[in-house]
């Protein structure tokens, strides 16, 4: 498994809403395609895996526009973004989207990408979304590989009496910034896969010498993330709490070491990073306390009025329902497809903000703080990507919202000056109330019931906080509490993960909404 960073896998991508999965990933598969093409396309097919999630979601999540947006070579946070559909086909490229079998698909977000370039140029490849917005392409043009997207990467089809020639042309390289990998395949004879995953891209110089190598075929594609350039300091909780009582520092405190190292960043620009990505939750918060900003399709967006209602004192939670408002409110933000920060999903992308927004509106902590909060918050994110997964296709709500709970009490504890031990202990005890919690969302939207069930996230971290700092001891560490969620997850049928075809989706109610349609 490859190192997991808490700005590429647990807080981020920054992205539009709905989903993590569908939106963010989505993009990222087509950018890293568009790269490997080499070209703006003429041509791309978008073939989803018979009977997967992709299949049954994409246009309610707006994955084909984050395909196209990817493949066109556009940010996904610009504001052209919905119109990308029209912008292809103005731009001469003809989009189609379809749903076959994929030969060894194992999994519900598969997807195979077919691009064709003005000058002839194909590629295919198959990819998939795994959650969170991490992406992984398995296969290209018939070789089997792993692109994670963390790497800039170089492959080099050459015939196999080329490769040492090749070696050679590269070496300097590989030993100073890159991974060789040699890949043959038993279907095409005579011919070897080299693949170079680098930490830097290669110089014009070297690259211009690999031209000179007859029978070359060149693909090459920039990271979509940060670089990882080191190693992980701990992949458990009970690593890093030891790690942090050995130091003397908080959690928050050693997730940014484990980021800075694993990064190959200075802690001040760690720092900046995170600091950058709370703008992000806090500028969600507050476009969706703007009902006139928002377009959801499902729900009427009622932030801005529940939080009305409790500023003139006609409510009675406090700072719990306040923090649950500011959830909602981000949510709103998601589902629209406005601009959010995954936390650790574009589905569970109003939790973590509402707790922040909280903490320094009600409680008064300076930013820096909250940055140390955030860094804890991923800290227990990176325990999870580790041990189980964020994508509900695998294992349910409960590691989307469920994870946003658990992270979200871990940086209550944090901002309270709490150890590393209490923030663990604070996640776990969150995790084991939402254990088996199923994702149904109504009519495949992110809007039932996962505007609410942010909410309640938010909330709940605060009060599962406050137990274990007031004196609850937690008997059932995180790392077991995680596996446990896990075991859960993959016990659940397909119909309570992500398909829409089980627990409330299925309810006549809920299947009797109308949706407004997208415009295009």
């Amino acid at each position: 498994m490859k190192p997991v960073s808490i700005f590429n896998d647990v807080l981020g991508p920054v992205m539009r809403g709905p989903s993590s999965s569908h939106t963010a990933a989505s993009y990222r598969l087509g950018r890293l395609a568009r790269q490997l093409l080499g070209e703006k396309p003429t041509k791309a097919r978008v073939i989803f895996g018979a009977g997967g999630s992709y299949a049954r979601v994409y246009r309610e999540q707006n994955s084909d526009l984050a395909f196209v947006a990817g493949i066109m070579g556009l940010e996904i946070t610009e504001a052209r973004f919905f119109e990308v559909l029209e912008l292809a086909s103005a731009a001469g490229c003809q989009v189609e989207f379809g749903e076959e079998p994929i030969p060894q698909n194992d999994h519900p977000n598969a997807v195979r990408l077919e691009l064709v370039s003005p000058s002839g140029r194909k590629i295919v490849l198959l990819g998939r979304s795994i959650g969170g917005g991490a992406v992984e392409i398995k296969e290209l043009n018939g070789w089997p590989l792993l692109i994670t997207g963390d790497y800039y990467e170089t492959l080099l089809e050459i015939p196999e009496e080329q490769e040492t020639t090749v070696r050679n042309l590269v070496g300097s390289y590989a030993q100073a910034a890159a991974r060789l990998e040699t890949i043959k395949v038993s279907q095409k004879p005579g011919l070897v896969l080299l693949r170079l995953a680098g930490y830097r891209r290669l110089s014009d110089e070297e690259e211009q010498k690999l031209y000179s190598v007859s029978g070359l075929t060149l693909w090459q594609a920039h990271p979509v993330s940060f670089v990882v350039a080191g190693q992980p300091l701990f992949k458990s909780a009970a690593e890093m709490v030891k790690l942090a009582a050995t130091s003397g520092q908080s959690l928050g405190q050693v997730a940014l070491r484990y980021e800075a190292e694993l990064l190959g960043m200075k802690e001040e620009e760690v720092l900046g990073e995170m600091d950058f990505r709370l703008k992000i939750m806090l500028s969600s918060v507050a476009t969706g306390l703007k009902s006139e900003t928002l377009n959801l399709k499902l729900l009427e967006p009622t932030a801005e009025k529940i939080f009305q209602a409790e500023q003139q004192g006609k409510l009675l939670g406090g700072h719990l329902t306040r923090a649950a408002i500011r959830a909602m409110a981000a949510e709103h933000v998601a589902a629209s497809g406005g601009v959010v920060c995954a936390a650790p999903t574009g589905g569970s992308a109003g939790t973590i903000p509402g707790i922040v927004s909280t903490l320094i509106e009600d409680v008064r902590l300076p930013a820096d703080r909250v940055v140390l909060s955030l860094l804890a918050a991923g800290a227990v994110g990176l325990v999870i990507a580790y041990r189980a997964t964020f994508a509900a296709e695998i294992a349910g709500c409960q590691v989307e919202i469920g994870a946003a709970g658990a992270m979200g009490a871990a940086a209550v504890v944090e901002a309270a000056g709490g150890t590393a031990e209490q923030a663990c202990d604070a996640a776990a005890i969150s995790f084991q109330n939402t254990m088996g919690l199923v994702c149904d969302l109504v009519q495949g939207i992110c809007e039932i019931p996962c505007h609410t069930r942010n909410a309640v996230a938010a909330a709940s971290a605060f009060i599962c906080a406050d137990l274990i700092l007031g004196g609850y001891k937690n008997h059932i560490p995180l790392d077991e509490t995680i596996d446990a969620v896990l075991a859960v997850g993959r016990t659940m049928p397909p119909e309570l993960r992500v398909t829409s075809l089980g627990g409330l989706a299925v309810c006549p109610s809920a299947l009797a909404l109308k949706k407004k349609e997208r415009k295009n």
